[in-house]
């Protein structure tokens, strides 16, 4: 009697590749790349190219010299790591915080737990909390956003962000109302294509839309995840400010304000770190929306988005788990 061998999944073949796959995220991602070069000029570019060069410069020597395996700099994966970790962080921070943050992001988040496919967490938002933990001042220092060819409206060199504005203007009893009288607060067209402070992939979330719907579209992201982070948020928040609108703000602020955006479409998708299944892909997005509007509502910190992903990326394989698709033919009993 013969028998049937029966290889790992996927059992579906086409013409995608890691490589296909992650440099079509990186294109995706021009659009804000160029949005933030226009706000923050020399500074962007300087931030993008140190933090991509330095992932790759780390993974070709992990790879060489500690782990001598091959070497796979070419699969496009240390671009996007590199691309998105600068995307979270300001245009002024110094360039040797972005190398400890790119040698965290690679040898810590990614190479340590065996490289591409087996990172338990999203390694960009891991080499984040890193500087954001060990560079406090630095990484919260937003640099005030200036169009190019555009005359200075201010002096200043930083400013706070549009969340930082209100939750220190909750913090200090004002309403709701008084807070966006702010003339540092910026208004709704400023805040869809980026003129504000904030960390560069924050800008504009219309890049950042449009990078997401191309995605979409080449089936290299499921809508699920973005889209349930995205309703969940928009639906608490909204019922905060139903119930008090004069201490919490209305559910759009929320959407076109942060890393929310950023960190729905490009950093809770990642196909590492997050459910396989689309019932858990949903309940993860669920659980992403609520820990990020949590800790914007109440919490002390005025963004969560990136603590909410990583605390669900651990929760990832109990999700799998639990939402498991059905299975075909006979299953043994032995």
């Amino acid at each position: 009697m013969s028998t049937f061998t029966i290889s790992g999944s996927p059992h579906i073949h086409g013409d995608e590749n890691v490589k296909k796959i992650m440099y079509t995220v990186v294109y995706a991602m021009v659009p804000a790349m160029l949005v933030s070069v226009y706000f923050f000029g020399m500074d962007a570019l300087r931030v993008m190219l140190t933090s991509v060069l330095a992932c790759l410069v780390f993974e070709w020597a992990i790879q060489k010299y500690i782990i001598k395996g091959p070497i796979t700099i070419n699969d496009g994966s240390a671009v996007v790591a590199g691309i998105l970790l600068a995307f979270n962080i300001p245009a002024n921070i110094p360039t040797w915080m972005i190398l400890a943050g790119a040698l965290i992001t690679i040898g810590v988040a990614k190479m340590s737990f065996g490289g591409l496919g087996r990172n338990p967490f999203n390694p960009a938002l891991v080499g984040r909390v890193f500087m954001l933990i060990s560079f406090p001042v630095q990484m919260t220092s937003w640099p005030i956003a200036k169009p190019l060819f555009a005359p200075a409206l201010t002096d200043a060199l930083t400013g706070p962000t549009a969340l930082g504005l209100l939750k220190e203007g909750v913090g200090a009893g004002k309403t709701i109302d008084q807070i966006m009288v702010d003339p540092q607060m910026p208004d709704y067209i400023d805040r869809l294509t980026g003129h504000m402070g904030g960390s560069m992939g924050e800008m504009s979330a219309i890049a950042l839309i449009l990078g997401g719907i191309f995605m979409v579209w080449r089936k290299v992201i499921n809508w699920q995840v973005p889209v349930s982070i995205i309703l969940t948020v928009f639906v608490v928040a909204g019922i905060a400010h139903l119930v008090d609108p004069q201490h919490y703000i209305d559910p759009v602020f929320h959407l076109f304000t942060g890393g929310l955006m950023l960190g729905a479409i490009y950093m809770a998708t990642d196909m590492v770190s997050s459910p396989m299944n689309m019932t858990g892909k949903i309940v993860f997005g669920i659980g992403i929306g609520l820990i990020t509007i949590i800790i914007r509502l109440w919490g002390a910190y005025p963004e969560g988005i990136s603590f909410a992903i990583l605390i669900m990326n651990a929760f990832t394989p109990h999700i799998n788990n639990t939402f498991k698709p059905k299975r075909f033919g006979i299953v043994s009993k032995k």
